[in-house]
Order: C-alpha cells, then sequence, then structure tokens
C-alpha cells in the first residue's frame, strides 16, 4: 500500500465535497470515516453542512471511546465501528444516498456489476443488509454480516449504500463505480432489456496487458506542454460533469506522428497533473509510468486515420445505456447531432482489447464516434477540445433521447434535412 501523507481530516474533507459536488449526497445526508493505524477512527461529524464540511469539523473517536473535535461524531458511527471490527483490511467506509442506490434500496435489490468489467471489478462482492433503525446497533450488525461475508459494497434496504475499501481513495472509487452501475441500469432499462457480461467476457478485458519498452523522453517542447495541459484540463473538466469516472476510460492527444500523450493506468483521473500523462513514442512508454491499457486501442486509431489528433474512451451514463442494450443510437433526433456524430457505428465487445488494431475500422472521417458494447463509447476529433464537445453532444444527445422515450415516439430527421445538413456543412466530402 502506499505511504499515506495526507492528513484523515483532509482526506476525509476533500472527498465528501467531492461526494457533494457530483451530487451522491444531500446537505444532511451520508458519512465518511477512516481508521488509522493507532486503531483511531476519524468520521465526518453529526449535523453539519455537507456541501461546507471544513477539516475542523471532522471528529477523532479514540479506541477507548473518548472523542475529539468540535461536534459529536455521526449518529452512523456504530455501523461504521461494527465494520472495523469485522473487517481488519478494510481502513475506510463511505456511507451516502446516491440516487440511483437509494432507487435500488427500496426495491430491495442490488445492482449487478457485471454490466461493465472495470465495475465488476473494482466493486468486489456485493450485498444486501435487511433495514433496521438508522444509527442503531442493529443496523450494525446486520450491515456487518454482510461485510463478514466478504462483501465489500452492501445495499441498505430503504437507506442508501455503504462501501469499504483498504484506503478512502478505494472506497470512493468503489462507491463511484457502484452508483455509475446502478445508473447505467436504470437508464438503460428506458431503452430495453439490459445486457450483462459473461465470465469469458470479463477474464478477457482482465487478462489484457500492456508490454512496452521504456525510454527516458528529450525535454518537453512547447507543443508537449500545451498538450499536457489540455488534457489535464478536459479530463478533470470530464470527470465534474461525469463524463469520465475516476477508474475508468482514457484520452489522449497526438503529439507527433507516432507519438501520442495518454491517461495513465490505477490513477483517478479527476487528480491527475500535468506530469502524470505518459509519452508514447512508437513501441515505447515514458520511464516510470504505466500507460492506460487502451494504449494500442489509441495507436492503432492514430496509425490508420492522419486526420485524429485526439481520442476518449469515456462512460458518460446515457450514451453508455446504449451500449448495455440493443437499442440503436441514432444522432439524426437535431442539427447539432447529426452534424458533431453523423452516424455512430456500434463496436462489439471486446473489439478494443484485441491487439490487431481492428478497433481503428470501427470509426473514419464520416463516423467520428462509436458505441462499445458494454464499455461505453468511443470519441475521436480533431483537437482536444473538438473530441471533448463531441463527447458532450453525444451525452446530451443520448439523453434527450432517454428523456423522449418516457414522453412520445422519437421522431428522427427525414434523410431530405440530413441531405440539407451535409450540403450546409460541408459533410458530403467525407
Amino acid at each position: 500500500m502506499t505511504r499515506q501523507l495526507t492528513h484523515p481530516r483532509d482526506e476525509i474533507m476533500q472527498t465528501m465535497e467531492r461526494i457533494y459536488r457530483y451530487r451522491m449526497t444531500t446537505t444532511s445526508g451520508g458519512n465518511l470515516s477512516i481508521r488509522d493505524d493507532s486503531g483511531d477512527i476519524w468520521i465526518t461529524p453529526a449535523r453539519v453542512d455537507k456541501g461546507n464540511l471544513t477539516r475542523q469539523d471532522i471528529v477523532c473517536v479514540k479506541p477507548d471511546g473518548s472523542v475529539e473535535g468540535l461536534h459529536p461524531a455521526s449518529s452512523e458511527f456504530p455501523f461504521h465501528q461494527a465494520i472495523y471490527a469485522a473487517r481488519p483490511d478494510i481502513r475506510a467506509i463511505v456511507h451516502a444516498h446516491p440516487v440511483a442506490l437509494v432507487a435500488f434500496s427500496i426495491c430491495r435489490q442490488t445492482p449487478d456489476t457485471k454490466l461493465f468489467h472495470q465495475a465488476h471489478s473494482v466493486c468486489g462482492k456485493t450485498g444486501f443488509a435487511p433495514y433496521a433503525l438508522p444509527g442503531s446497533r442493529q443496523l450494525g450488525s446486520n450491515i456487518a454480516d454482510s461485510f463478514k461475508a466478504d462483501c465489500d459494497s452492501v445495499i441498505l434496504e430503504n437507506h442508501g449504500v455503504v462501501v469499504g475499501g483498504e484506503s478512502l481513495s478505494n472506497a470512493f472509487q468503489r462507491f463511484e463505480a457502484f452508483e455509475f452501475a446502478a445508473r447505467t441500469i436504470v437508464k438503460g432499462r428506458h431503452l430495453g432489456d439490459i445486457r450483462y457480461l459473461t465470465e469469458l467476457q470479463l477474464e478477457q478485458a482482465h487478462s489484457r496487458s500492456v508490454a512496452l519498452d521504456s525510454f527516458k523522453p528529450e525535454p518537453a517542447t512547447a507543443q508537449e506542454m500545451e498538450l499536457r495541459r489540455q488534457l489535464g484540463e478536459f479530463v478533470r473538466r470530464g470527470c465534474r460533469q461525469r463524463l469520465l469516472i475516476s477508474t475508468e476510460g482514457s484520452f489522449s492527444a497526438r503529439l507527433g506522428e507516432d507519438s501520442f500523450l495518454i491517461t495513465p493506468t490505477q490513477r483517478d483521473r479527476e487528480t491527475l497533473g500535468v506530469s502524470d500523462f505518459v509519452l508514447i513514442e512508437g513501441e515505447r512508454r515514458e520511464r516510470g509510468k504505466k500507460a492506460s491499457r487502451a494504449v494500442f486501442a489509441h495507436q492503432a486509431i492514430y496509425r490508420k486515420h492522419p486526420h485524429v489528433q485526439a481520442i476518449a474512451f469515456a462512460h458518460p451514463v446515457n450514451a453508455t445505456a446504449f451500449s448495455v442494450t440493443d437499442s440503436t443510437f441514432d444522432a439524426r433526433t437535431i442539427p447539432e447531432s447529426y452534424v458533431f456524430l453523423r452516424d455512430v457505428e456500434r463496436v462489439p465487445y471486446g473489439v478494443q482489447y484485441h491487439n490487431d488494431g481492428s478497433i481503428a475500422d470501427s470509426i473514419s472521417a464520416a463516423s467520428p464516434a462509436a458505441i462499445l458494447e458494454n464499455d461505453g463509447v468511443l470519441v475521436t476529433g480533431s483537437s482536444v477540445l473538438d473530441t471533448f464537445d463531441r463527447l458532450e453532444v453525444l451525452e446530451s444527445t443520448a439523453e434527450a433521447v432517454i428523456n423522449a422515450r418516457s414522453i412520445g415516439n422519437v421522431s428522427v430527421m427525414p434523410e431530405s434535412v440530413i441531405d440539407e445538413l451535409r450540403d450546409a456543412f460541408g459533410l458530403n466530402n467525407y
């Protein structure tokens, strides 16, 4: 485990700010805790605005039960304590009430994380804890029983969710992936039956590897510095707009004929700085860094399509809902959607994991984006900004179509309108 240097007060405060900003809890709902090496439990306080939490608000509960802090500990402290007692390997806990997981809790169901390989891997074993009075010892006992059965992500009946991890960042990523799976299932059911992955498909994604030689790069050019800045800015914006999730997806920008910058693997996407992006030159990666496992897919696209200058593999929830159903995504809904996206292809599951370059066949100048079955979307563009803009349009269009289905039949623009758009915007040149 990486040596922890951030104080528990700051880590809890920063993580709660992120959860609240993502609208995954309310002002009064949810609580976070960390158990340190001394056995102290640091936890969010009772009855303090989660949207305005400061480091001084965080409470420390000692092993003898004494409390240090300006406020009483969260009323849910008993179940945090019960989980830590049941699972010595757990060092941090996230409890919150994100809407999609609450929906599952009041239907007495647990989201199936076999929807995505990454969610299944990150969330661990999932469970369901029967209802008991919030803050009660009985609730703690019910939840602890699920964790004793090696569950890591647990739905609380008519309540919410609680997840544990080896660190608070690990617990947050587990919580985010669980909530993302739940939201995608809810959205997908508006479109049709949900398709889940088989064990063989899950293993196909899990077993892929990236073997690249390393090299020490020359001093960065101004162009490289600028692309690193742009990637950092738009990856962070993508996370905050929930177009990307912290544990999955990749973003890259072309630097030269056979070189590009790409997001690293196993790093929280929102916290990436300019130095974290990995320089790829041919079959080599920047020394001391691990490139995204999608690096060969990015490389194949750049090599086949000289016009592509930036690529994103992402998981915006509404567009991803199309990827887990057989519903066809049609961009012929409003002019902007068609002009930006044109004809969006559907790519069978697993093509992006092959190192044969076949993923590059799924996009072209006339089809700059694609839906990846059970793995989100692929978007390309003429710059980092163009790619991000196209990703936003794709997600907005998908959300509009899903919402429209609850109102009536979706009406797409006729071929005459499409021909007019092609002429007006020069799309016949592609």
